[in-house]
């Protein structure tokens, strides 16, 4: 595994590609409000929607199906980007909703979780916790966003 800096800048960039299509109108579904918060911290501002608002993973998944329905995204990528904590409790949320949806014909992008599991898990296993590391990954993600704008 590389170093701490090293990890941070490869979970920047995959922050900085993910904010990206968020901010182009691609939905990022997260289990809670403090998931939610930290990603907002990192300067998410586009549609982020919440897995545990009181319905059942079949009703949310319904939902899905019927508000991406007709979305293609410009970039051809999955409309919906699913990033569920990656500790077990989540793991299994993650493929119970990538299951759902996948039956309806949403296909998800699982790129962000994947990436952070790998290069976070000495720090942390939750979104939440990216609150927490905000000032550090946030210089990161505003150099990339930077270069790619040249």
């Amino acid at each position: 595994m590389p170093n701490k800096s090293e990890r941070f800048r490869l979970a920047a960039q995959a922050l900085a590609f993910a904010r990206t299509r968020n901010r182009s109108g691609i939905p990022i579904l997260v289990e809670g409000k403090k998931d939610r918060r930290a990603l907002q911290a990192l300067g998410f501002t586009g549609p982020m929607e919440l897995a545990n608002r009181g319905w059942s993973m079949e009703r949310l998944a319904g939902w899905f199906a019927e508000h991406l329905q007709n979305d293609k995204p410009k970039d051809g990528k999955a409309p919906l980007i699913l990033l569920m904590d990656w500790d077990r409790t989540g793991g299994r949320l993650q493929s119970d909703l990538r299951r759902r949806l996948q039956a309806l014909d949403i296909q998800v992008d699982e790129e962000l979780r994947r990436t952070l599991s790998k290069v976070l898990k000495p720090e942390t296993r939750v979104v939440e916790s990216l609150y927490s590391m905000a000032d550090e990954l946030l210089e990161q993600i505003e150099l990339l966003d930077y270069l790619e704008e040249e």
